[in-house]
């Protein structure tokens, strides 16, 4: 929690610097999708049972406010680990080692950014929702065959990060370093996954006016 509190004064501290100068010149009353891909690499002692695994995959919304320094950003996330489990579960005979395991994540984030141009930077921070699953296995070996079972929770989150797009025509191509903790221990570890992704954003304000349109019968 103590490592968390910093990272989140350093967030902060980051969207107080951008707040103070510059207009933003892009981003007005605009929203845009945007897709990435990369890795998630665990830190501290959840290395004991998660490791990177191909891959991580996001999708999301970037939603400009009334000020369009500041955004919204709900984003869905998919990681994939590989998996060691450490201790006895009661209700399968078997421990697993190398196993895969995988975490949805839901976050809505608040952000701010700063525009250079076509270069912009950004930082965000906010709460999650994970969904995780972790695998076992159950030996029948009257049968002769191994059953590989995932048990599924469900657990609050938090996500920051920072990072940097560049506009090209008709899209920007950007990088992202975030931080995610995850409130659920797995296997007596606390779990902190530090990702790194890469992806394209397209303008889909176009799209959103459409469907307002059609919603309120224009």
């Amino acid at each position: 929690m103590k490592k968390l509190f910093i990272l989140s004064i350093c967030v902060f501290l980051s969207m107080t610097v951008f707040s103070q100068t510059g207009a933003d010149t892009i981003h007005y009353q605009k929203v845009y999708y945007f897709g990435g891909t990369g890795l998630s690499f665990p830190i501290g002692k959840t290395r004991d049972v998660l490791y990177p695994k191909l891959f991580t995959g996001s999708m999301g919304l970037d939603i400009s406010l009334n000020n369009p320094k500041y955004y919204l950003q709900p984003t869905l996330y998919l990681m994939s680990f590989g998996y060691n489990q450490l201790q006895n579960d009661e209700e399968y005979n078997r421990i697993l080692k190398n196993a895969r395991s995988t975490m949805f994540v839901l976050s809505l984030s608040g952000g701010i950014r700063k525009q250079w141009q076509r270069l912009n930077t950004f930082a965000y921070i906010g709460p999650a929702g994970a969904l995780n699953m972790e695998p076992r296995a159950q030996d029948n070996s009257s049968e002769g065959i191994v059953d590989l079972e995932y048990k599924y929770s469900i657990s609050p989150a938090f996500k920051i990060g920072v990072g940097s797009d560049y506009k090209f025509k008709g899209f920007f191509l950007g990088m992202e370093i975030g931080y995610l903790h995850n409130f659920r221990n797995m296997q007596e570890r606390p779990v902190n996954v530090l990702n790194i992704m890469v992806g394209l954003k397209s303008d889909i304000t176009k799209l959103k006016d459409k469907v307002v349109d059609v919603i309120s019968g224009t």
